[in-house]
C-alpha cells in the first residue's frame, strides 16, 4: 500500500494562470509527493523550456475546483493522490484535456485508458518515455488540411467496408451461428483456431487468425499476439511487466498467459484509448 503524506494545501496551490507567458502547451500536474512533482517539472521544462506549468495540485478536491474553473491543455495525473484515486476527477467533473498517467502502480493500466488517457508512465519516471509522451500529444495537435470537398464526395461514393457478423460453428450434429459480439476472443493451438464465447463455449472454427484480423471489425477486435484475437469487452485487466511490455488476462479466462509484445505494444494502447 502506497503511502500516503497529508500536506497543507497552501503549498498545493501553486496556480500560476497569471502573468504566465504565452505558450503553444499550457499544464498541470497533480501529484501527491512533492519530490516527484518537482522532478516530472524539471523533466518536462527540459524537454521543452516553453510549456507553461498553470497549477501542481495534490488532491482530487483541489483538482476539480481548479478545473471547473479554468482550462488547459494537457494533465499529468498520479492516481493515488492525499484524498482518493484520482479516477474520481472524472466523475465529478468534465474533463476535455487529454491525461497523461504517471503512477508507481500498474493495476490501473485498463481503467486509465478508459478515460481521457493519452499515455501512462510508469515512476519513477524515465525522460526519453516522456519526451515521447509529449510528442504524441504534439501528434494529436497537428492541424488537420482543408477538406478537398471533391475528395470527399468520391469517398461516400465508394462501397463501405463490411466485416464478418456471424461466423458458423459445429458442436457435434449441430450447426451453429455465433455473432461476432457474443465471441469474447479468438484462440490459435497447435493446428486448430478456437471460437471462445464469453459464456465460455469454445468450438473450433476453420479459419487462420491472419485471415480472422482480415475479417473482424478493428474497432472492436486487436490481434493481441500469435495466439489471440480479442475483443475490448473481453479484457478484464492489464499487467504493465516493463516499460513495453504488457500481460493481458482475458474473461472467460485464456488457458495460457497471454503477453503483447514491446513491437505490439504501443498499438495496443492507442487502440485501447481510440
Amino acid at each position: 500500500m502506497k503511502r500516503v503524506q497529508l500536506l497543507a494545501a497552501p503549498q498545493f496551490s501553486e496556480i500560476m494562470t497569471k502573468n504566465t507567458k504565452p505558450s503553444f502547451m499550457r499544464a498541470i500536474i497533480v501529484e501527491d509527493e512533492k519530490h516527484a512533482r518537482d522532478n516530472l517539472e524539471k523533466l518536462l521544462l527540459e524537454l521543452d523550456p516553453d510549456i507553461a506549468i498553470q497549477a501542481k495540485l495534490d488532491s482530487v478536491r483541489d483538482t476539480v475546483a481548479w478545473l471547473n474553473t479554468n482550462e488547459t491543455d494537457l494533465i499529468f495525473l498520479d492516481i493515488h493522490l492525499a484524498d482518493d484515486l484520482s479516477f474520481k476527477i472524472f466523475e465529478q467533473t468534465e474533463v476535455t484535456a487529454p491525461v497523461i498517467f504517471t503512477t508507481a502502480y500498474d493495476q490501473y493500466a485498463l481503467r486509465a485508458f478508459k478515460v481521457n488517457s493519452l499515455d501512462y508512465l510508469l515512476k519513477p519516471i524515465d525522460k526519453e518515455e516522456l519526451a515521447r509522451s509529449l510528442e504524441k500529444y504534439r501528434s494529436t495537435r497537428i492541424p488537420q488540411p482543408a477538406i478537398d470537398i471533391s475528395q470527399l464526395l468520391h469517398a461516400m461514393r465508394q462501397p463501405q467496408r463490411t466485416y464478418q457478423q456471424r461466423f458458423l460453428v459445429t458442436r457435434r450434429e449441430k450447426i451453429l451461428s455465433v455473432r461476432a459480439e457474443d465471441v469474447a476472443y479468438f484462440e490459435g493451438e497447435d493446428r486448430y483456431v478456437y471460437l471462445v464465447k464469453s459464456d465460455g463455449t469454445r468450438y473450433i472454427v476453420e479459419y487462420k487468425l491472419a485471415e480472422l484480423e482480415d475479417l473482424l471489425d478493428p474497432a472492436h477486435f486487436f490481434r493481441l499476439n500469435r495466439s489471440y484475437i480479442a475483443r475490448f469487452e473481453a479484457i478484464d485487466k492489464i499487467t504493465v511487466l516493463s516499460k513495453s511490455r504488457v500481460k493481458v488476462e482475458l474473461k472467460p479466462t485464456a488457458p495460457r498467459e497471454v503477453i503483447v509484445s514491446t513491437e505490439t505494444a504501443r498499438d495496443f494502447k492507442a487502440w485501447l484509448n481510440q
